[in-house]
């Protein structure tokens, strides 16, 4: 996982989170509760399954790409925690959802929960879709 020191430095003096890509958050990762931690113990998968899970739904031709979303949490406490998984995609929130069953999310929403930099184009005929947790 990317170390913390590293986040904080993307976010810069604004403090804007970067989106990471699977292979910052996941590889790694051994630290259940860094996404969702309220789900964790309650249903949610292990990050392992995610994590494998995210990168089928990466390989999808219907999806341009899959980012972890940082919880504005991660300045204040010095821990990458995430709270989101932004998925650019053409299908819409109800197909994003069933790509997600038993992850025991919340749902999709339509954009990013957060602003947040080092967001990929998003490509015509895409929108982003963000799975959270709450």
């Amino acid at each position: 996982m990317i170390p913390v020191e590293d986040v904080i430095g993307r976010a810069g003096p604004d403090g804007v989170l970067p989106l990471l890509t699977l292979a910052e958050f996941f590889e790694g990762n051994t630290v259940e509760d860094s996404l969702a931690p309220n789900q964790w113990g309650y249903g949610r998968p292990p990050l392992a399954e995610l994590a494998v899970g995210l990168a089928r739904i990466a390989e999808r031709p219907d999806v341009s790409w899959v980012r972890v979303q940082l919880h504005p949490e991660t300045l204040d406490l010095s821990e990458v925690l995430a709270e989101a998984v932004a998925v650019c995609t053409s299908a819409d929130a109800a197909n994003c959802e069933s790509w997600t069953a038993g992850w025991e999310s919340s749902g999709v929403v339509t954009g990013l929960v957060d602003d947040c930099s080092d967001v990929p184009p998003v490509p015509a005929g895409m929108a982003i879709r963000s799975i959270v947790w709450d």
